[in-house]
């Protein structure tokens, strides 16, 4: 019959083996994040690269393709006919109202001149999310950071330090009511 402390040792080390085990597995899932994060940020920095060159165009053709989807037959007609409404999002310019952009425009803009307000500095879209109670997924995170790309490329934000938005300088003084 073995001694109690011969029995503890077995059992310490039985506890320190799954204790190795369970580092290596950490430390190979900790390789594969890391692996996976790099290919889904060069995916991203693609995406944003496309969305530049589409967005040379004025945007019109990305605005339809978010608007739609890829072109058809049934979309090709007028651009009028074939945008949401509220779906583009018009070049800022003084004095423009925060209505003239749909829901979700407003929201991000909302979000960020709170920021600027309690001088809190920019946010990223994955804050964004979180502040909106959605769950930070790539598509949602996405989602959100095609629309404050666009926000930016039509003057409504800034984006001073790459994924970091802000309000562009003029904007901020303005309110959704104005």
């Amino acid at each position: 019959m073995p001694s109690v402390v011969g029995l503890l040792e077995q059992h310490e080390l039985a506890a320190r083996r799954r204790v190795d085990g369970l580092r290596e597995e950490a430390d190979r899932i900790q390789a594969e994040l890391a692996a996976a994060e790099q290919e889904w940020q060069e995916w991203a920095i693609a995406r944003r690269r496309v969305g530049t060159v589409l967005a040379s165009d004025n945007g019109n053709i990305a605005d339809q393709e978010a608007a739609h989807g890829p072109p058809d037959s049934d979309t090709r007609s007028a651009s009028g006919q074939a945008a949401k409404p509220k779906s583009q999002v018009p070049v800022w310019r003084e004095g423009m109202a925060w209505s003239v952009l749909s829901a979700d425009y407003q929201r991000i803009l909302t979000a960020l001149a709170d920021r600027h307000r309690l001088d809190q500095g920019p946010l990223t879209c994955q804050e964004l999310a979180v502040m909106f109670g959605l769950d930070a997924l790539p598509a949602k995170v996405e989602a959100l950071r095609s629309k404050a790309k666009r926000l930016v490329a039509r003057g409504w934000l800034a984006e001073r330090q790459p994924g970091r938005f802000t309000l562009a300088q003029g904007v901020a003084g303005q309110d959704g009511a104005s």
